[in-house]
């Protein structure tokens, strides 16, 4: 997996115990490799039109490839026997639903070459052919990982923060992006401080929140949609951003921009959760690690206890991952994957293209 933070390709060896769609999991290993800075500016230029396109992603396409073979291959390496598949999400660089299409980066056939394995990719294209928004995928992993008799919330915290909320016993799993996750905080970052994201959340911690801008920032159109719905840096990268500082008509600090952006990320994961029925709310993705940001959502969400997937049982880091597993095990299975409540898919599909290792 590798996500709209676009800072590293993570992987899992993951053991299914049983053959139903809710077998037992376990994880076995976990690896990341750290996206290189070259390669992640290439990726990132990619999310809007420029010179020499096509030649650019074919070429950004093979290295990434390489990566997730590398990290594929060392996880394959420390399995006690052979692995059944490898599931394969790619990089997102185009997230466009309303038109028909969405876009990840990953070559399966140069993927199986390398590894030696059946590979899984392309999962989301179908749904989005189905109607659907290609995303979220991960609820319908979420309700099989961390279901109880209580209801739940589960918030990735990405790039782009996407929520499932989890009814308790049999009802209705529903979820959906609630906006920028990590995306904005670590751009404005970059920008002011040169790193590559806000350690613990320390720079933000020590801003004023600038509760006009906020408010300006939640008036954008998309917060307000109904469900499904699904976004990314089509709508929120920088660009986004600074229009709407460029509009803006009181001179900011950047501090303060940073601690504002931190609450945009908060209050909006805030809203889909005090509007459900969920009694806690369990973190993954980076933003697990961002302490200011777990701070914030347990104070706007109190008495509502919030930590990270770890209390359940898994690594924040490794919760995605451990999806796309799911997802291609369910594809070499012949079922569904998407939750047609979830992406607004005019039904359950099989998803993903399955590309065959080389003969042995």
């Amino acid at each position: 997996m590798s996500g709209t933070s676009v800072d590293a390709v993570d992987g899992v060896l993951a053991r299914f115990d049983g053959d139903r769609p809710d077998a037992p999991i376990r994880t076995l290993a976990f690896e990341s490799e750290a996206m290189p800075g070259a390669l992640r500016e290439t990726l990132l230029s990619l999310q809007s039109s420029g010179p020499d396109e096509l030649a650019r992603a074919a070429r950004a396409t093979v290295e990434l490839t390489d990566i997730y073979a590398r990290v594929a291959r060392s996880l394959i390496s420390g399995a006690n026997g052979p692995v059944t598949a490898l599931g394969a999400h790619g990089q997102t660089v185009r997230h466009r639903p309303e038109l028909g299409y969405t876009l990840q980066l990953i070559d399966g056939a140069r993927l199986a070459e390398l590894t030696g394995c059946t590979a899984v990719v392309d999962l989301r294209s179908g749904d989005v052919a189905a109607g659907g928004q290609g995303a979220p995928l991960v609820p319908a992993f979420h309700a099989l990982a961390f279901a109880s008799d209580r209801p739940r919330a589960v918030v990735n915290v990405g790039g782009i923060a996407n929520v499932t909320l989890l009814p308790g016993g049999a009802g209705r799993v529903t979820g959906f992006d609630t906006g920028p996750g990590n995306l904005l905080m670590d751009a404005w970052c970059s920008r002011h401080l040169g790193t590559a994201f806000d350690r613990d959340g320390a720079w933000a911690a020590g801003g004023r929140i600038d509760r006009s801008l906020l408010a300006r920032l939640r008036a954008e159109p998309y917060f307000a949609r109904s469900v499904p719905k699904s976004t990314g840096r089509d709508l929120f990268g920088p660009d986004w951003l600074d229009a709407q500082l460029s509009a803006y008509p009181a001179p900011v600090v950047p501090r303060d921009v940073q601690a504002t952006l931190a609450e945009l990320t908060a209050t909006t994961i805030v809203d889909a959760v005090a509007g459900s029925d969920a009694v806690e709310l369990k973190v993954c993705g980076g933003g697990a690690h961002n302490r200011h940001l777990m701070t914030r959502l347990a104070a706007l969400l109190a008495p509502r206890p919030v930590g990270s997937t770890a209390d359940w049982g898994v690594a924040p880091g490794a919760v995605e991952a451990l999806a796309f597993a799911w997802l291609a095990r369910e594809r070499l299975a012949g079922r569904p994957g998407n939750l047609p409540q979830v992406t607004g898919a005019r039904g359950p599909r099989v998803l993903g293209a399955i590309y065959a290792p080389p003969p042995s």
